[in-house]
């Protein structure tokens, strides 16, 4: 099963649902809106790709709470991901043994048609 990890009025989440429902594959979304997303989840997908891909610097929240003016280091950052997952990259797709961050439909093409 394809679990995605995001929420709900995210453009690339929108967009990856989309992928996912137009080529009929089954999926569940955790809305992280609605829950929060487990310290373990975050530290077994930092096993699996590296804090710069999962860390959102570009988001709302980065900027709202002025994160880059504490110039952060690895730990720090994984930190501010567990206390506010809107810090999050999204999507964060679990699949098998695959962790796909982002929206790439060239990427998703090749791992689940």
């Amino acid at each position: 099963m394809i679990k995605i990890y995001g929420i709900k009025n995210c453009s690339s989440v929108q967009k990856a649902l989309l992928f996912f429902k137009e080529n009929k594959l089954e999926y569940s979304l955790f809305d992280f809106k609605k829950e929060k997303v487990p310290s373990n989840s975050i530290s077994s997908w930092l096993k699996k790709t590296d804090i710069k891909t999962l860390f959102n610097s570009k988001s709302t929240t980065y900027r709202t709470l002025k994160l880059k003016e504490l110039n952060l280091d690895d730990d720090a950052k994984e930190e501010w991901l567990c206390k506010e997952n809107m810090l999050i990259k999204r999507p964060v797709i679990e699949y098998g043994d695959e962790l796909l961050v982002g929206y790439d439909e060239e990427k998703f093409k090749g791992v689940f048609l």
